[in-house]
C-alpha cells in the first residue's frame, strides 16, 4: 500500500507546478494594521526556534487545480499533500535524521488540526510545526504575518517530559516558516500586522509567486524574507528542510538559497539554473 502510494505522490508533481491559479499580478493590497506598541519585546528563547505554518491542501475551499481526493481533504492532515503525504511536513520532517519527534498534539486549537514539535539531534533548535484546516487558509496566512511581526507570542512545553523546557512560538520565534498555497492570489487582507519591535526574525515562504504576493504585507512586519519564490512551485518539505539546515549553520542568505535551489532541483528535475531562478532572498 505504501509503494502505491509513493507512486500515486510522483506522479502528482507536475500537477503541483500548475495548482496555483490564481491572478499572474498580485491582488490589491490592504493598509497598514494598527501602530506598533513601541518598545514592546517579544519574549526570547534560549535555543533557536522555527514556527511552521502549513495551510493544508484543500480542492473544495482553495484556488488550486484540485488533486486527487485523498490528498486534497483540508480536514484529513494525516494524508494531506502539505502534511502527512511523503514530502509533507509531517512525514519528511519525522524521516529526517537530524530532528526527532517530542510531542504530537491533536486539535491544540479550533483552526488547527495538529501541532508537532521537533528537537534537533545536534544544535539547541526546535522545531513547532501547525497544520491549518485547509479552510483556515485566510487565517493561517493572517497568523504567519503576525508571527513575522513579533506578535501572537505562544509559550509551548516542548514535552510532557518533568525537566521539557518552554519554547516561544508564534512571535516568540526565531524564523517564521509558511508552507501552502498562496492564498493572497485569491484574497486580500483589511489590514496588514505591524512590526511590534526591533527584534530579528527572518522567513521562509514556500508557496506560489509569494516573493510578489507577500512583499508589501511582509515589509510591514518588519521580519527579513530569507527565503521566497518567484513562480509557480511545489511547497514540499525538502526545501524547507535544506533551507533550515543551512540557517542553523549561520550561513549567508545566498548559500542558503543555493541549498534550496539543490534540493529542489535534486526532486524536481527542472535543471539547477531553473531551480535558483524560482527562489529570492532578500528584497
Amino acid at each position: 500500500m505504501r509503494s502505491i502510494k509513493v507512486a500515486l505522490f510522483t506522479m502528482l508533481l507536475v500537477t503541483l507546478l500548475i495548482s496555483c491559479r490564481g491572478s499572474a499580478q498580485p491582488n490589491a493590497t490592504g493598509q497598514a494594521a494598527q501602530p506598533t506598541a513601541a518598545g514592546t519585546s517579544s519574549p526570547r528563547n534560549s535555543a533557536k526556534v522555527i514556527h511552521v505554518v502549513v495551510a493544508l491542501c484543500d480542492n473544495q475551499y482553495q484556488g488550486i487545480v484540485p488533486v486527487p481526493p485523498l490528498i486534497g481533504n483540508g480536514d484529513d492532515p494525516a494524508r494531506n499533500l502539505y502534511w502527512g503525504a511523503a514530502y509533507g511536513v509531517k512525514t519528511f520532517f519525522k524521516r529526517a535524521d537530524n530532528w526527532t519527534i517530542i510531542s504530537d498534539i491533536q486539535n491544540p486549537k479550533d483552526k488547527i488540526l495538529e501541532r508537532l514539535i521537533f528537537k534537533h539531534r545536534t544544535k539547541d533548535a526546535y522545531l513547532v510545526a501547525d497544520a491549518y484546516r485547509g479552510r483556515e487558509i485566510k487565517q493561517s496566512t493572517i497568523d504567519f504575518l503576525s508571527f513575522a511581526a513579533g506578535r501572537g507570542a505562544e509559550n509551548i512545553k516542548a514535552s510532557d517530559a518533568a525537566d521539557s523546557p518552554t519554547v516561544y512560538a508564534g512571535g516568540g520565534a526565531d524564523l517564521l516558516a509558511y508552507v501552502g498555497h498562496d492564498g493572497l492570489m485569491d484574497f486580500t487582507l483589511p489590514d496588514f500586522p505591524t512590526k511590534l519591535n526591533d527584534d530579528e526574525r527572518s522567513t521562509i515562504i514556500l508557496a506560489c509567486i509569494s516573493k510578489s504576493y507577500f512583499k508589501e504585507p511582509l515589509r510591514q512586519t518588519g521580519a527579513t524574507p530569507l527565503l521566497w519564490t518567484t513562480g509557480l512551485m511545489a511547497p514540499e518539505s525538502y526545501t524547507l528542510k535544506a533551507a533550515i539546515d543551512g540557517w542553523l549553520l549561520n550561513e549567508e542568505d545566498q548559500q542558503i538559497r543555493k541549498r534550496a535551489a539543490d534540493a529542489y532541483n535534486q526532486y524536481q528535475k527542472c535543471g539547477i539554473k531553473a531551480a535558483m531562478g524560482l527562489f529570492s532572498t532578500g528584497w
